[in-house]
């Protein structure tokens, strides 16, 4: 058995139910710029198979400009971060058990997302202190599916895939770890319920009442 020494966090629907904070933040972006464009929850789920809050946009506007999807983008930004500071996001069931357990261990605690920096030092807080590395979008130039931010995880971590457990909720997620040799546990999210995860380890709920150990038993 090898040692898991290190665990490696999504953040966006694994760390926090966050999407709903997104869509609505997005939406009060488009309505503040004068557009009539509005994401229910039925558009937004198809537009999260998209990794990106810029291509997310351009997904759905593909004739935006670039100064249109930066300004929207910036905006809804500044508009999250607003949410989060006010308390309106928390972490999942389970999730700061599992980095108090992991931290207390001494395992190595990263963060492999391809969400805007802004967004995720936000949501962390204080908490960044606790994270040997965060991998964001301003540190890759693909997205997930692709496993860019994972390989410079490991890099920067100086881990081996197979010394570390990814904790994800999404097929995208579950593809960009799994096509470099990582292992993964998922917590299915909100909008990512009733995707395919053939391939991980484990599908949960959520990570309440589960143990580390039971993490590192499930990695065999």
């Amino acid at each position: 058995m090898t040692r898991v020494a290190a665990l490696i966090f999504d953040v966006d629907g694994t760390l926090a139910e966050t999407e709903e904070a997104h869509r609505y933040a997005f939406n009060r972006a488009f309505s503040e710029t004068g557009l009539s464009w509005t994401w229910n929850q039925a558009i937004y789920r198809h537009l999260l198979k998209v990794s990106g809050g810029k291509e997310r946009i351009l997904a759905f506007a593909p004739d935006a400009s670039p100064e249109l999807v930066a300004a929207l983008h910036g905006r809804k930004n500044q508009i999250y971060t607003k949410l989060v500071a006010s308390g309106q996001v928390s972490f999942r069931p389970g999730v700061e058990s599992l980095i108090s357990s992991a931290r207390a261990q001494g395992l190595k605690l990263a963060i492999a997302t391809t969400a805007a920096r802004v967004n995720v030092e936000a949501l962390l807080g204080a908490r960044k202190a606790f994270f040997h590395t965060i991998a964001c979008a301003e540190d890759v130039r693909k997205k997930k599916p692709d496993p860019e931010v994972y390989a410079l995880v490991l890099k920067r971590l100086d881990l081996p895939a197979d010394k570390c457990l990814v904790l994800e909720d999404s097929s995208n997620g579950l593809a960009a770890a799994t096509s470099i040799g990582l292992k993964v546990v998922i917590t299915p999210s909100l909008y990512t319920r009733g995707q395919n995860f053939d391939g991980a380890l484990a599908v949960l709920p959520d990570l309440g009442g589960v143990s580390l150990a039971r993490l590192i038993d499930l990695k065999g």
